[in-house]
């Protein structure tokens, strides 16, 4: 009986049965159950086969409890899940009611939304998978018993014609499904809406109210259509005050959790601490919760939340970097030079995978210009630089397109996007291999939240600077984040950057003792471990017999200087062609004084000069001043077992994401990093606009350097938000000159294009690339 059903549980599977992501490590593939050719379980099919709904209706307990018991004798089938065998795929949705409170009369919206022709649109455009827009905070774009639904859609049902479209090319089929947007539901159900200290709805959902109990039938209820999983998007708290839900519910749990009633606002002190931790909980439970009852309903079907962990978002939207990004079956974030800029596409997939290393990274990008709605088609080779930057950075991509308010489909957006899949398809063997890491950027969640608080770009443009550094620099790097680190990862790094990380523990100070005692290279930046817990200047620094010296006081300003001479730009193996000796040059940033014990000094940290107006505090100090008189030591070199700490007193970092950025502050880092260590396995050299991105391949001896180069036409003054301008389109592709160097004998080298001219001589290779990617293979 049992070989009975497992012939029919596999004469009903479905989606492709080969190809993987190349190299993908085992910890990440894991097993599913095979899913049924109507979108449920293998066994549910079976049963529908030999029993009338009427006696079984589909997922009534006793249906399910019956699958249960057959289960148990049923040997499970393993297979790979949809999420470890794709590259790219879309999300297409409608554009109208994203803001929510739109016309429930306005037939037009959504009159051409056609489920069959949206899944045949992404299949031609090589897409691996579909997710649908099925729910936001108006409409259900699907026969909903429990939503309104989208006005124009008359009769017909987008999801189930989806569904069915999508079976016909094996296509997987996930529904968009909002939980956090104003707008008529939330208006039906006041009961559910965050409230502020001063008791006044905030026009958000309370994750703490009911509203999970209303989102666990909603979820069911798309379920029911036979798709394949979930992409749940908007977890957040809000994007600023108040910071937070002072409704009944959330006041009773919070006193059950803490004992004593919430703070009225955020106080910054030892209670906002506790609330800061009670909105992190309630997010976490809520996501939680919402997966189980998924998983409880269909196992196979897989849950995805939208992260909001990363830079730019902080504290306020309820989330921290690795309590929430590893709650679905993979980390899913997104990007966009609009939203994040240009530089951080990469930061990003590496911030969700340093996040969740055992988990697969999806990132979203879109076909538009600006912003995902605003109807709008960037140029293929745009599309191209971000695609692949992603791909290269081990994510797969989800390609999001918003259709026109009636629902039509841009034909011109729809033949880039498949021109841009064709080829990540083609090179699908390239990605995903294990990257060749030089430095780990450190992030400190405790940092962005009680140093940055309301204010976190000033931390945040510390790590990002240093990013951009090592980018500008080709120094390969990856992220390492405060809540998962361990001995064992910190030892992955020659180099550790610790940016301005104000707030270590006492177990961070620990882990960082043993990485450096064993022989590992740490960079420390400005006021790193000057601050206590609650973000508050200390006496001291955390890190004081780490680098080798006494922290005395902040300077209270950001223009600050440093100078060297030439014997100490000697010792520190900088050459005249990184900084000229003597010569005073601008590292913007935090600094502070500090007395050298056991460290060895080098070069001055200089003041700023101060106008009597300045000094009066009749003057603004933004523009920088000149340099003054020196204050104490700019760089501080400390031996620690068989490690070195190497500490700036100021901030080359927050310089170089300044906009008081000179080229002087990214050269003084980046000569650090090669100081500490200066053997890399590979050396790239190439123009500060090509990123180089690093991976190894041992199984197939193969080292591999993908050259992305980024090349747009600068932009003038914009029409209002002077100085933000917004990067030119990427239209031609750019031509560099690059070349690479592997520490050991090269058996053979390849490139890609047959356009790159490939050059070899005494184990040195130069390449002279006419187009956005380029991947050169060292065979060793």
């Amino acid at each position: 009986m049992v070989g009975r059903f497992e012939n029919l549980i596999h004469l009903t599977q479905i989606g492709p049965r080969s190809g993987t992501v190349p190299n993908l490590p085992d910890s990440v593939r894991g097993t599913r159950r095979i899913r049924g050719a109507t979108g449920i379980s293998g066994i549910e099919f079976l049963f529908h086969s030999l029993c009338p709904l009427w006696v079984f209706p589909m997922r009534t307990p006793a249906f399910l409890l019956l699958i249960a018991l057959v289960s148990a004798g049923v040997p499970a089938r393993a297979a790979t899940p949809w999420f470890d065998r794709v590259l790219v795929g879309m999300e297409i949705g409608p554009t109208g009611a994203q803001f929510g409170h739109s016309d429930p009369k306005d037939t037009r919206y959504c009159a051409r939304f056609d489920g069959r022709e949206i899944v045949r649109q992404a299949v031609a455009a090589r897409s691996e998978y579909l997710v649908l827009w099925v729910r936001d905070g108006d409409y259900a774009y699907y026969d909903s018993k429990l939503l309104p639904k989208a006005p124009g859609l008359g009769t017909r049902d987008p999801l189930r014609d989806a569904v069915d479209e999508a079976r016909r090319h094996k296509l997987p089929l996930l529904a968009y499904c909002v939980v956090q947007q104003g707008g008529h539901y939330l208006k039906a159900h006041p009961e559910w809406e965050m409230r502020g200290a001063d008791g006044q709805p905030v026009g958000r959902f309370c994750l703490n109210s009911g509203y999970l109990e209303g989102m666990k039938q909603i979820v069911a209820e798309q379920l029911a259509t036979g798709i394949d999983g979930f992409h749940i998007d908007m977890l957040d708290q809000g994007f600023g005050p108040p910071y937070g839900c002072w409704c009944s519910a959330c006041q009773a749990q919070f006193k059950q959790e803490f004992g004593h009633a919430m703070p009225q606002g955020a106080t910054w002190d030892a209670a906002w601490d506790e609330m800061l931790e009670f909105r992190y909980r309630s997010s976490e439970r809520f996501e939680k919760a919402l997966a189980a009852h998924i998983k409880s309903l269909s196992p196979l079907a897989s849950v995805d939340f939208n992260y909001h962990g990363n830079p730019p978002f902080s504290f306020e939207v309820g989330q921290r970097p690795v309590q929430h990004a590893g709650n679905g079956d993979f980390t899913t974030g997104e990007t966009g030079v609009w939203g994040f800029s240009a530089l951080t596409v990469g930061l990003n997939a590496e911030f969700y995978r340093a996040a969740v290393p055992q988990q697969r990274v999806q990132v979203a990008m879109q076909r538009g210009v600006r912003m995902y709605h605003d109807q709008t088609t960037r140029p293929l080779a745009d599309m191209r630089w971000e695609l692949l930057t992603l791909l290269t950075h081990g994510a797969f991509v989800t390609m999001v397109d918003k259709t026109a308010f009636d629902g039509w489909l841009d034909p011109v957006a729809y033949d880039r996007v498949g021109a841009a899949f064709a080829e990540a398809r083609a090179k699908r063997e390239h990605f995903g291999h294990r990257p060749v890491r030089d430095v780990g950027l450190y992030f400190s969640s405790r940092t962005r939240d009680w140093v940055g608080r309301e204010k976190p770009a000033d931390y945040f443009q510390c790590f990002q600077g240093a990013h951009k550094a090592m980018v500008y620099e080709h120094i390969p790097w990856g992220v390492l984040l405060e809540e998962n680190a361990t001995q064992e990862s910190l030892r992955q790094y020659p180099v550790i950057i610790l940016a301005n990380t104000g707030i270590l523990s006492e177990k961070e100070i620990g882990l960082l003792r043993r990485y450096v005692e064993d022989g590992g290279q740490l960079l420390v930046t400005g006021l790193s471990g000057c601050y206590d817990g609650k973000g508050q200047v200390q006496s001291g620094s955390a890190l004081e017999t780490l680098v080798g010296a006494r922290f005395e006081r902040k300077l209270n300003s950001l223009d600050n200087w440093v100078r060297f001479s030439p014997a100490q730009l000697d010792s520190l193996t900088l050459p005249p062609s990184v900084l000229r000796a003597d010569w005073p040059f601008l590292v913007k940033g935090p600094a502070g004084v500090f007395a050298p014990t056991t460290a060895q000094p080098f070069g001055e940290l200089l003041k700023p000069h101060r106008t009597t107006r300045q000094l009066e505090g009749r003057e603004g100090t933004d523009w920088p001043m000149s340099a003054d008189a020196a204050v104490g030591p700019a760089v501080l070199l400390n031996t620690v077992g068989k490690g070195r700490v190497l500490t700036f007193t100021c901030s080359p970092d927050f310089a170089v994401a300044s906009e008081h950025h000179i080229a002087e502050a990214r050269k003084l880092l980046a000569a650090a990093v090669r100081f500490l260590h200066p053997r890399p396995r590979v050396r790239v050299v190439a123009p500060a606009n090509v990123e180089a991105v690093v991976t190894d391949d041992p199984a197939g001896r193969t080292v591999r350097v993908h050259l992305l180069g980024y090349n747009s036409p600068p932009q003038t003054t914009p029409v209002r938000e002077r100085p933000y301008v917004l990067p030119g389109l990427i239209e031609d592709a750019p031509l560099f000159r690059a070349g690479v160097e592997l520490d050991s004998p090269l058996q053979r080298v390849e490139v890609l294009n047959p356009s790159t001219v490939l050059v070899q001589h005494d184990g040195r290779v130069e390449v002279t690339v006419n187009d956005i990617h380029e991947v050169v293979l060292l065979r060793y």
